[in-house]
């Protein structure tokens, strides 16, 4: 039976091909994608997903629209670590790149499908209240949605199978010098959806980190010959060429971080090596957003579940197969 499950998502490149991903596995049952603002403004991030669903033949498939910032984070100055790295990033002739861009590269051409007429938040109390069977929870955006959802009914957490968050990270940081933006954006809701109840796994950024696509890895993948395979190419090829011009030196490869949360679902082995632990969210200060694991010899009691690598070869065989599947 396949495993029922909705995805939240800020679309985005990564988020692209995760969302790509689940609906071309014939394992995941998508009840729904909620979308929520992060990598870019929540009104881009519903029109990519809209565009992406239709383009890949899911049209019956329901888009939620949902928050559009932080919980509590924006509403007052909290003298949060300037994020830096605001500088433009250009190609040898002058064109800005983005990591995101506002439409994604084949999703130009606008649909007819609409988000639902009710927001994400009001669908997850409404339909999880509903529900005799659990279902399996895929965040790979701020976590707004969940939190403010749990805010309102906790009790929904006794109909949630699973959390998985691509989110945090140990040794690693991306937007700060202890956090990951996800984590960063909203941390208020990522404490929320962590001390809810209900099982959580994080994908942080070590585990994604370590099964990076390089160029050599998108030409297999866009050999297989579909049209998401292509697209998924792309968007890992544009990653690439964004990071190696903002890292600068020979980077050659990209995380496709969200990718990696859907294909956990589908076959958790992807996961090399997962740690059980006791994590807490920072609210504020120097450290905001830092998923914290408590370090201790004697820790408190665990309560998730933590990855710290994963199976690069195993993971492109995956997004190969399942991208891959005839349209």
């Amino acid at each position: 039976m396949a495993t029922r499950v909705i995805l939240d998502v800020d679309t985005g490149s990564d988020d692209a091909v995760a969302v790509a991903t689940a609906l071309r596995c014939p394992d995941l049952d998508v009840l729904a994608i909620c979308t929520v603002w992060g990598n870019l403004d929540v009104e881009d991030t519903t029109e990519n997903t809209l565009r992406l669903v239709d383009k890949l033949g899911r049209a019956e498939v329901p888009v939620y629209k949902g928050c559009g910032t932080a919980m509590v984070k924006y509403l007052y100055p909290r003298g949060a670590v300037d994020t830096g790295r605001s500088s433009k990033v250009v190609d040898e002739n002058g064109n800005e790149l983005h990591i995101h861009y506002k439409r994604l590269s084949g999703l130009e051409n606008p649909v007819e499908k609409k988000e639902e007429p009710i927001d994400a938040v009001t669908f997850y109390v409404q339909f999880l209240r509903a529900q005799t069977e659990k279902v399996t929870l895929i965040p790979v955006g701020p976590l707004t949605n969940l939190g403010e959802a749990l805010s309102i009914a906790p009790d929904i957490a006794d109909k949630i199978e699973k959390i998985v968050i691509m989110g945090g990270g140990d040794k690693v940081a991306n937007i700060s010098p202890s956090a990951e933006a996800n984590i960063w954006h909203d941390p208020e809701a990522a404490e929320i959806v962590q001390q809810c109840g209900a099982p959580v796994l994080w994908i942080p950024l070590d585990a994604t980190l370590s099964c990076a696509l390089n160029r050599k890895d998108c030409a297999e993948l866009r050999a297989t010959g579909t049209w998401a395979a292509d697209f998924a190419a792309t968007l890992c090829e544009e990653r690439i060429e964004f990071e190696s011009k903002s890292v600068g030196g020979d980077k050659d490869n990209s995380s496709i971080h969200d990718a990696l949360a859907v294909c956990s679902v589908i076959d958790e082995s992807v996961l090399t090596e997962v740690e059980d632990a006791h994590v807490h969210i920072a609210l504020n200060g120097y450290n905001e957003g830092e998923t914290i694991i408590d370090r201790r010899c004697i820790p408190d009691k665990f309560n998730c579940r933590f990855a710290v690598k994963a199976s690069h070869d195993k993971f492109l065989a995956m997004l190969c197969e399942y991208l891959g599947r005839s349209e």
